[in-house]
């Protein structure tokens, strides 16, 4: 079996790493095409896939070299010759959907990342309409399964499996007390961490803010002081790309509303001994798909997010830890409450979340998942043309 996956970056989507590393384990034939340069290139050569570097991403390509880049990824599917192409990003599905439009032979499959440009009348609009009868999904929650399905898409078509993750390397380091006292907190001090890169908001799709949430928790902490309580706010990720602007916006707005309360730590690479360190693990996000609600629950940490996206698959309110509706600091804050004022149940809830992850989001389990649903789809084309 020959696939050809389609990534738009050479930076980040590790998820993608993980999961055609145990393709290739299973005797997978993998070729990787980026869209760009970077130190992911040299690792999915390591991990036994052939990758070739084309513009392929249709939002980074100038119009007037658009003709030249569809012809030669065409010229490069032509020459590999895959039994199907697995895209990961709208983009990148858009510009495989124009290249190869008049081919009927070739299945195509769209691993979509998250919901958010079905969230949204015309990103939604362009991706359905420019798919054929080539064209399969795989939703990596269940909310984008379900909008797809709302909108049309045969369930002979459609396939829900999550990106996996190396579930038993997540593991605390130990060192909790110790990495507190480096950050300065004293012991009653109850620390509400936030894990997450800050995004800019995108005008074009009416946002304010950025995408993660970043001021909904800052004003969630504001109330929590004003209550009296003893909490800080332990910021972990910068900004995303060229968004400094951005990231600074934050910070101050941190700084206006919660002075020596709020800790910008930027982009660390000890994540889970801070996050060791925290109680409460908040994932407060406009549009996620599970995030990194994934990631506190695995390493033990009593986690809130957002009701929406993938989090609810994750976050069961009440069993693994708690929902509030996105974009409401208030809610945001009463379910931080309750997490702070039951320790004990917080960590019961915690120790559900961990093993409910560990085995949804087991990378060895969910890339067996994708292999069978490669060969569905193969031999269901097949049958069909």
């Amino acid at each position: 079996m020959k696939i050809m996956h389609l990534i738009k970056t050479g930076v980040g989507a590790r998820w993608a790493l993980r999961q055609i590393k145990v393709l290739i384990n299973q005797g997978a034939v993998v070729h990787v095409v980026l869209s760009e340069d970077g130190p992911m290139l040299a690792e999915y050569v390591a991990v036994g896939a052939t990758v070739h570097l084309l513009p392929i991403d249709v939002a980074r390509i100038r119009p007037w070299d658009l003709l030249g880049a569809l012809h030669r990824f065409r010229s490069l599917v032509e020459q590999v010759a895959p039994d199907l192409i697995h895209s990961h990003f709208v983009g990148t599905t858009l510009f495989m959907r124009f290249s190869l439009r008049h081919r009927r032979d070739l299945p195509r499959l769209f691993q979509v990342p998250g919901p958010l440009h079905l969230e949204k009348l015309l990103p939604r609009q362009v991706e359905l309409a420019c798919s054929n009868a080539t064209d399969y999904w795989v939703g990596t929650c269940q909310l984008t399964g379900d909008l797809y399905s709302s909108f049309g898409v045969p369930a002979d078509r459609l396939f829900i499996s999550y990106y996996g993750t190396s579930v038993g390397q997540m593991l605390p380091p130990g060192r909790r007390d110790c990495t507190r006292k480096d950050l300065k907190l004293s012991p009653d001090t109850k620390a509400i961490g936030m894990v997450a890169f800050m995004y800019p908001p995108r005008r074009w799709i009416g946002q304010k803010t950025g995408l993660k949430g970043h001021e909904d928790l800052i004003d969630a902490i504001r109330i929590l002081l004003d209550e009296g309580r003893d909490v800080l706010g332990v910021f972990v990720g910068g900004a995303w790309g060229a968004a400094e602007w951005y990231e600074q916006r934050v910070r101050d707005y941190g700084a206006e509303r919660l002075g020596n309360r709020a800790l910008f730590l930027g982009t660390r690479s000890d994540v889970a001994a801070l996050y060791e360190a925290i109680d409460v693990a908040v994932h407060p996000s406009h549009s996620e798909n599970v995030g990194g609600a994934v990631e506190s629950l695995l390493l033990g940490v009593p986690t809130v997010a957002s009701a929406i996206g993938g989090f609810p698959d994750v976050v069961i309110n009440g069993e693994t830890g708690y929902l509030a509706p996105a974009k409401n600091p208030i809610a945001l804050a009463k379910a931080i409450a309750r997490m702070l004022d039951n320790p004990d149940q917080a960590a019961v809830m915690a120790r559900a979340g961990k093993e409910r992850c560990m085995n949804l989001f087991d990378v060895d389990r969910t890339g067996c998942e994708m292999i069978e649903i490669y060969k569905t789809i193969i031999q269901r084309h097949r049958s069909v043309t």
